[in-house]
Formats: C-alpha cells, structure tokens, sequence
C-alpha cells in the first residue's frame, strides 16, 4: 500500500483534458470480444465474471487498496475505489481475458492502439518502447491503460515490491488513484470528480459511461470472482478502426466595417499669442516626488519531501512467532532541511519466507511521521519460521517518491522439550522402562518433524553432561539394536517427532546385572536444546520364602 502527496509537481499541478492521458486513444475495450466488452450504457445486471456485479479479485482487492491507501495521504480527496473500479472496467474489464494473477500481473500484456493519429491521437514516443513495445508512438499500457508519459509522472508501487508497473493491477491502480486526485481535488464535489474524469479521457460518453459503472458498483454491491483465465482473442488492427474526431468548430470572425468619415469643420484661425510677461518674482520650488513604494518581496517556494532515512540499524529480527523488540523506524527531511511533519510514511513487508511477517493481520501499516519528522512501525510481529523478508518504508515527494528498506531476519524459535507427565521414572532390574512420551514445542507451537538422540549420560569433573564411559555403560541400562535387537546401545536416534510435536522414547532395559542406582537420560537435538531425564532402577524384590 502506498501513498502521495496533496500536490502534484509544477507544471501540472491538476491534470486537464489537454493533457496527455486525456488524448482520444481509441476503443477502451481493446481486443476483448463482445461478450465481455464494455456496452455503449452499463448494463443493470450480468452474471458474466466481468459484468458490472462482478469483480475479480485480485482487482478488487487492488482497487480497495488504493482506496486506503490514498486517503491515508489525501484524506481531501475523498476517493472512492468504486471510481477506480469504474475506469478498470472501461479501460479492461479489470484485466479480464489478460490472465490476472494474484500478483497482480498478467500472463498477456494489455496494450492500447497505436496513437499514431490515423483514427486516434497523435503521440509520439515518449518511453523508447520500455512499455509499449513501440519506438515510434506510444500506446496506453495495463489495465488502467497509462499513457507512457503519464506513468513516468504518476506512476507508483501499489504492492510494495519497490517497482512501478503500469502493468500490474495494483500499481496501476494506486497510480490512477494519485492522477485523479492531484491538485488538491476534493471527488465528492460532482464538478471536481467530472474534470478528474475528463483529464483521463476527454470524452463526455466515457464520463458517463464510468459513472455508470461507479453507480452500480456504490448501489448493486459488488460481487468478488475469481480471477478469470488468459484468453485467446484477436488483436484489432492498430490503425483505421475507428473515425478520426471531426475538429471543433472554429468561430468565424466577421471583418467589423469601417464608418464614412464625417467631414471635418474649418479650423479656427488661432489667435497670436501675447508676449510673455516677465515673472514679477521667483518661481516657486518643485515638490519633491512621492518615493516608489517597495515591492513586496516574492513568497519563496514551500519546502517539499526531499529524503528519507533510515533510524538505526538496516537490520531488524526476531524469533519466529515473537514480536519484535523495537519498532522500525524512519526520519523524512524536507528541502530545507526541516523535519517533514505529519509526512504520510508506508510501511510494507516483502519477499517474505517467513511464513507470515505481519502488522497483525495486514502486510503494511500507514503511519504519519512526528514534530522530528520520525515515523516508527510498531506491531511488527515475526513468522511461524526461520527466514527473511525485506520491509520497505515509503513516502511520496510532489514529484519523486522515496523508498528506503530493513532487511529483516526471523530465527527459529528455541524448541522447548517436557516431558509428559510428572511421576517418577522407575524401573525394576530385569524390567523394561516404556512408554515414555516427550512433546518439543517452539513459540507455543508444536514442532513436527524434528530429529534427537538419546543417550545415558554422566557429568564429568567440570560438572558437563558427557556420554558413559565404556564400564559403567555394561552394569547399566540399554536400548536395544543392530540385528534381532541382539546389540546393546547407550545411545539411540528416536523417530521423528509426529503430530502435536510428540515424541515417545524407545524402550529402556535392565538386565539381571544391572547395578540399581540412579541414571541420566539425556534427549538432544541439533541445535544442541536438551532435556536430562532421571531414571532409578531399583533392585528386584527378594524372593519370599
């Protein structure tokens, strides 16, 4: 999830229908059959997976997320992700046919007509083919279907992976979220929201036609499907399907007549002048001019998002299904080198193997920064396992955005061994200890699968648990192996541990030589966690007379 700021850059601080994403760029619904091509009027119902009652997931999850994600920033803008959903389905029908992932790409690429002014708009080449796949003129791109040079202004990361994809669902609709709102727009305004519709495609029929859809969807509710699979339809031809605009009609301007020239009067002779008489005393003295007021000085520019940086060490980690000590954070510095206060900060986990590194139950947190320009991520909590994940911290400048990343680490959680129950471990000389059952946990969770040994053990001078030495092992109590368990072993590897994290303990025998005494059973495991288990064998009850 991501954000923006509540102005654009200058030059174009609130998109118009001049601009270039407002160009005629041709049929919106693209290479779609028509079964699932957008009607000239929305329809009431459909049961189609991309009718207007139904979104695909990943779509609507993209749109959603916009939508927080742009309030979050713009709280002005009053976005709804009925509009993004509006235009996703003018534009592609949410990606429909295009093999939309849960990732939010798509297995075919979505790519508008050639703008090459034969049938569409004129617009030359603005990304050197990086998007379109064209040299020569640009082509709207993704589900969104970005002008080239729009997206290299507006583009954005929607999901958190550092890349801004007008390819990707996610990013494209974060991307168009920050367009339609640039300017400081405020869309529950009827005339703010149909200039920010005009500014991303300058027809009144498309206005329409999204508000059409951005109805059904706030009034018919919206149904969630599954993504549909990659379709198999032509592609039109890139030029000549569609009518070149007749231009608007230029006001004629009318030549404004000359009138007849009224015949001028005779001059009157003019009187000769007197001579002039000599002042009969000084001229006065001038009055002095007013000074020139000063002007007033010019208002410099506002300070702007210049650098975010990272508090801290790069480095976060945790124990697997622990929360971590302290809360990352971020420091956000303006232009002049002030604090960037009340700075929206995103916080977004990624490439993440740790089985869940979470804000709770979300993957990004929005945070505002404080009066030192600080933004902390509390409630971050580790996976269920060993493993890494980056956390990136995001903030959106007026015209670039900043990105800086922790490399988060997750160890294992320490196993904890217990044994099950809490009576003694006895057992006769010439009887067999059974039955012995151990549980290993790791943050409260059982641990499935784990290997150990066990094995008799003895602490040495130093007071260290080693294994027995070779004597004391034949006078003591064994596990059986090697062939017909004929082989008597100190030391033996348990099976795995099964469901819950149980562990039972093979059998323990004592053999009429046996010393009674009391003896140590050590369970180990790799990491080198161990659980000392003390076993008394008593001697065998005298026969009675």
């Amino acid at each position: 999830m991501a954000t923006n700021p509540s102005t654009a850059d200058a030059g174009e601080s609130e998109p118009s229908p001049d601009s270039p994403q407002a160009t005629d760029r041709g049929d919106a619904r693209l290479d779609l059959p028509a079964p699932l091509a957008d009607p000239q009027v929305p329809p009431a119902t459909t049961a189609t997976p991309g009718g207007a009652s139904g979104i695909p997931g990943t779509a609507l999850d993209a749109y959603k997320r916009a939508e927080l994600s742009v309030a979050a920033a713009l709280p002005g803008c009053k976005l709804p992700w009925q509009l993004l959903a509006g235009i996703g389905r003018v534009e592609s029908v949410h990606a429909s046919g295009y093999g939309l992932k849960t990732d939010g790409s798509t297995e075919k690429p979505i790519r508008g007509p050639r703008l090459d002014g034969n049938g569409f708009a004129e617009v030359r080449d603005t990304d050197q083919g990086e998007w379109d796949a064209d040299t020569s003129y640009d082509r709207a791109v993704g589900p969104m279907q970005f002008i080239p040079s729009t997206w290299k202004k507006w583009g954005a990361d929607g999901n958190g992976d550092t890349k801004r994809d007008p390819n990707n669902i996610y990013d494209a609709a974060l991307g168009a979220g920050l367009y339609l709102c640039a300017g400081d727009r405020d869309l529950s305004d009827p005339a703010a929201l149909d200039r920010a519709i005009l500014s991303y495609n300058n027809s009144r029929e498309y206005v329409n036609t999204v508000l059409g859809f951005m109805k059904q969807y706030k009034d018919g509710g919206v149904a969630e499907v599954p993504n549909p699979p990659v379709g198999n339809y032509p592609t039109p031809p890139t030029t000549g399907t569609l009518p070149t605009p007749t231009p608007p009609r230029q006001p004629v301007t009318r030549p404004t007549p000359t009138p007849t020239p009224t015949p001028s009067k005779p001059a009157t002779p003019t009187t000769p002048s007197k001579p002039t008489t000599p002042p009969a005393e000084p001229s006065k003295p001038t009055t002095p001019t007013t000074p020139t007021t000063p002007t007033t000085p010019t208002t410099p520019p506002a300070a702007t998002l210049a650098k975010v940086e990272l508090v801290g060490e790069s480095g976060i980690s945790a124990e697997a299904g622990s929360a971590f000590a302290a809360a990352p954070k971020v420091k956000a510095s303006l232009s002049d080198g002030k604090p960037a206060k009340n700075q929206v900060v995103v916080f977004v986990v990624g490439d993440d193997t740790t089985g869940g590194t979470r804000f709770g139950a979300s993957d990004s947190l929005v945070v505002r920064t404080d009066d030192q320009g600080i933004a902390a991520a509390p409630g971050l909590k580790a996976g269920t396992k060993a493993g890494a994940f980056t956390l990136r911290a995001t903030a959106y400048g007026s015209a670039n955005e900043y990105t800086v990343a922790f490399k988060g680490t997750v160890t294992a959680a320490p196993v904890v061994l217990a044994r099950k129950g809490t009576e003694p471990l006895d057992v006769v000389v010439g009887k067999t200890l059974t039955g012995v059952e151990l549980f290993a946990t790791a943050a409260g969770q059982p641990v499935v699968g784990l290997k150990t040994t066990a094995g008799l053990v003895e602490k040495d001078e130093a007071g260290k648990w080693q294994p027995v030495k070779p004597e004391a092992a034949a006078k003591g109590p064994y596990f059986k192996g090697g062939k017909d368990g004929a082989e008597k072993l100190t030391v033996i590897e348990p099976a795995a541990t099964g469901e819950g994290g149980k562990l039972v303990l093979p059998d323990l025998f004592t053999a009429p030589e046996t010393l009674p005494g009391t003896y140590h059973l050590r369970i180990l495991t790799a990491e080198g966690v161990a659980l000392v288990l003390e076993v008394k064998v008593t001697a065998a009850p005298a026969p009675q007379a």
